[in-house]
C-alpha cells in the first residue's frame, strides 16, 4: 500500500520516477504525484486522482525536467482519494514530502502548526510532516538535521522522502515501521518502498533498517545514520529476481501469470532442502536443530491468506510433529493477554515481510518469553526476516497481483518442510518422512497437470458471472482451503462468498442454500470423504447447485445440479496445496467475466504496511 520512488541522477529523472510508479501499481493506490527540482532551482509538482495513467497525461502536457525528484502512489487513510490529498505534499514552494504509513499524533501537530501560522490545504496526516520540516529548516541547519528533529516529534509508522529547493540535488529518506530501500547506481542514487520500483535502473540495493535516516546527493553519494545518530554502513545486496518479474509477459493479468508460475516456484522452494529420504533441518539455519529439539508448542501468527496457510499447518504439525499448535490473526494477537507455555516457538508468515500487524506481533513476542522465532517469508531483505531467529524463504519471486496465489502455495510448501523438519527432531517415523519427501518431489508435476485444466475451469466460471453469493465447503485440513477459495472469489470478483466446515451445514449455513447459491467443495480422497459426500447430498436435497473438485479416484458422478472436475491423485497430506489451484483459477475467470480489476481490486492493497 502506497509507494515511494526517488532519484538523484545525472539525467532527467521524470521518466525514472514515472516508470517506478507504474511498477508499484500492484500495491494498491488511488492517486499519484511527482515533484522535481527544475533547472531553475524551484520545485515543480504534478498530481492526479486515479491511476498513474492520469498523472502521465498531466506530465505529457506539462513535463517536469530535472535531476532530482520524488514521486508517490497513495492509498487513502486520512482524507478522501482526491488530487488535493495526493502526495507529494508541500510547505510553501520550497519543501516537498512523500510518506507511507500513519502519523498517529497528526491532529495535535496540526493544531500546533496552525497556531504557528501554517495553513493546511489537505485532509492528510502527511502534510504536518512537510510543515514541521519547513519549520525546523528555518533555524538554519541543513535539510538532514531538520528532518532528524522532525522525526523526534512524530508518533506512528512512516517511510519518508523529503526535498528542499534550498538544499539542491538532495533527498532525505527515513524509515520507521514501513519499508524503504536505497538503490545504488553509477554516480546515481535512488529511493523506493520496493526494489521492484527501481529494477529499471539498478539491481543493487541497501535495505534500510528500523530508525535509519539517509541522505542521497548528486554523484551517487549515500550517507546513512542509524537510530542513535551514528554513521553506519549497510550491506549492498544484489536483487535475486530478474526485471521480467515485473512484466505480465504473455498473460493478460499478473494474477494469471503468477498462477501458472507455481510449478516453478514450488520447485524453487524445495530446492536444496530435501535429502534422499528426509528434509534437511540445516536449511532453517545452523541453530535450527538445537532450537527445534526444545520446541514443545508452536504459535503461528499471520494475516489474510497467510493466516489460512497457518491453519493448514496446524493440522500438519499436530499430526506429523506431535506438538500442539495455536494459530492467531496478527491484528488481534497483540491486543490480548497472551499466555506463552514453556518451549513455544513463534512462527510468522508474510509474503512481503513488512506486514505491519505481523511485524508488530513479532516485536511483541520477542518480549513475551517465547523460545525463539521463525519467519516464513518471500522477501530476503525484509524486516520480518532480519528480526527473526530463523528464516525459511519461499522463493516465490515477486508477486504483483494483490490476490495472493503463488505466495500462498509456496508458504504451504515451506510449512510442510517445517513440519517434516520438526517431525524429524521429534521422532517422526522415517518411512513416513521418506514417503512425504517423495511426494513433495512430485508436486510440481502434479501442479502442472492441474493447471492444464484451465479451460475446463473457465467453462465452469460462466455459471458464477451473475451470482451474488457463493458458499465454499471443506472438511478437516481442507476447511482452510475453502476459506482461501472464498477469500479469492470475494476479493477479485466482489461476489459475497463464505466458507464453512462441511459438517457445520446443519448448524446454520444450510438455511442459505437454494438454486441461486452455488456451492463449491473440494473432495480429495481422504478419510473424511464419505462424510463429505453426505454433506453434499444435504446441499443437493435443498436445490443447491454443486461444483466439486474431486480426486480422480473418488466415486462421485456428475448428475443434475452436480458438476465434478477431476484432479490428479496426490498424497492426501499434500492435497491442500493441489486443491488450492482450481479455486484460484475459478476466481480469476469469474472476475474476468465480471470485468473487475483483477490485479488491483478496489479498496485493497498488496503490502499492508499500516495497522
Amino acid at each position: 500500500m502506497c509507494g515511494i520512488v526517488g532519484a538523484v541522477a545525472e539525467r532527467n529523472v521524470q521518466g525514472i520516477l514515472l516508470e517506478g510508479l507504474k511498477r508499484l501499481e500492484y500495491r494498491g493506490y488511488d492517486s499519484a504525484g511527482m515533484v522535481v527540482q527544475s533547472p531553475d532551482g524551484n520545485l515543480k509538482r504534478q498530481r492526479a486522482a486515479g491511476k498513474v495513467a492520469a498523472l502521465e497525461e498531466r506530465l505529457a502536457a506539462e513535463a517536469l525536467p530535472g535531476h532530482c525528484g520524488i514521486a508517490h502512489t497513495r492509498w487513502a487513510t486520512h482524507g478522501r482519494p482526491t488530487e488535493t490529498n495526493a502526495h507529494p505534499h508541500q510547505s510553501g514552494e520550497r519543501l516537498a514530502v512523500v510518506h507511507n504509513g500513519i502519523i498517529e499524533n497528526h491532529e495535535t501537530l496540526r493544531r500546533e502548526l496552525i497556531a504557528s501560522g501554517y495553513a493546511f490545504s489537505s485532509e492528510t496526516d502527511t502534510e504536518v510532516v512537510a510543515h514541521l520540516v519547513d519549520q525546523e529548516s528555518r533555524v538554519g541547519d541543513d535539510l538532514f538535521d531538520a528532518v532528524k528533529r522532525t522525526l523526534a516529534k512524530l508518533d506512528g509508522a512512516y517511510a519518508l522522502a523529503v526535498m528542499n529547493a534550498q538544499d539542491p540535488d538532495v533527498i532525505i529518506g527515513a524509515r520507521k515501521g514501513s519499508p524503504l530501500v536505497v538503490g545504488v547506481g553509477i554516480d546515481e542514487a535512488f529511493l523506493g518502498s520496493d526494489p521492484l520500483a527501481l529494477l529499471q535502473v539498478t539491481d543493487r540495493f541497501i535495505y534500510l533498517e528500523e530508525g535509519d535516516l539517509v541522505r542521497l546527493s548528486r554523484g551517487g553519494a549515500i550517507e546513512i545514520h542509524d537510530s542513535s545518530g551514528r554513521v553506519v554502513e549497510r550491506p549492498v545486496q544484489t536483487f535475486e529476481h530478474g526485471d521480467g518479474a515485473a512484466s505480465k509477459g504473455e498473460f493478460r493479468h499478473f494474477m494469471l501469470k503468477e498462477i501458472h508460475e507455481q510449478p516453478a516456484v514450488i520447485a524453487a522452494t524445495l530446492e536444496a532442502r530435501l535429502g534422499e529420504r528426509r528434509v534437511l533441518v540445516e536449511s532453517f539455519g545452523p541453530e535450527a536443530a538445537a532450537l527445534f529439539d526444545r520446541v514443545k508448542q508452536v504459535h503461528i501468527v499471520a494475516c489474510g491468506t497467510s493466516y489460512h496457510a497457518g491453519m493448514v499447518a496446524r493440522y500438519w504439525l499436530e499430526r506429523f510433529a506431535g506438538v500442539p499448535v495455536q494459530v492467531e490473526v496478527a491484528s488481534e494477537y497483540r491486543y490480548r493477554r497472551v499466555v506463552v507455555p514453556e518451549g513455544t516457538l513463534f512462527v510468522t508468515l508474510s509474503q512481503s515481510g513488512e506486514t505491519a500487524d505481523t511485524l508488530a506481533a513479532l516485536r511483541f513476542a520477542r518480549a513475551s518469553g517465547y523460545l525463539g522465532s521463525l519467519a516464513i517469508c518471500n522477501v530476503p531483505g525484509s524486516s520480518l526476516v532480519r528480526e527473526s531467529d530463523l528464516t525459511l524463504m519461499t522463493h516465490a519471486g515477486p508477486e504483483i497481483g494483490v490476490a495472493s496465489t503463488k505466495a500462498f502455495t509456496t508458504q504451504l510448501v515451506a510449512l510442510m518442510l517445517f513440519t517434516l523438519a520438526l517431525g524429524r527432531i521429534k521422532g517422526l517415523d522415517e518411512a513416513v518422512q521418506a514417503e512425504l519427501v517423495a511426494a513433495l518431489r512430485g508436486l510440481p508435476a502434479l501442479v502442472t497437470r492441474v493447471l492444464a485444466l484451465d479451460s475446463q475451469i473457465e467453462s465452469l466460471s460462466t455459471a458464477f458471472a451473475e451470482k451474488h453469493h457463493a458458499l465454499f465447503l471443506g472438511r478437516g485440513v481442507h476447511f482452510p482451503i475453502a476459506l482461501e477459495g472464498a477469500l479469492k472469489l470475494k476479493e477479485i470478483s466482489y461476489i459475497h462468498a463464505e466458507a464453512y466446515p462441511a459438517g457445520e451445514l446443519k448448524h446454520g449455513p444450510l438455511a442459505l442454500v437454494d438454486s441461486e447459491m452455488p456451492v463449491i467443495s473440494v473432495a480429495p480422497n481422504d478419510e473424511l470423504l464419505d462424510k463429505l459426500k453426505s454433506n453434499l447430498q444435504e446441499v443437493r436435497a435443498r436445490g443447491g447447485e454443486l461444483y466439486v473438485f474431486a480426486d480422480e479416484h473418488v466415486a462421485l458422478e456428475e448428475a443434475e445440479g452436480i458438476h465434478v472436475l477431476r484432479l490428479p491423485h496426490v498424497h492426501e497430506a499434500l492435497a491442500p496445496i493441489l486443491y488450492t489451484l482450481p479455486l484460484q483459477l475459478l476466481s480469476y475467470h469469474v472476475a474476468v467475466l465480471k470485468g473487475t480489476d483483477v490485479d488491483q481490486p478496489r479498496n485493497l492493497a498488496k503490502s499492508v504496511t499500516v495497522e
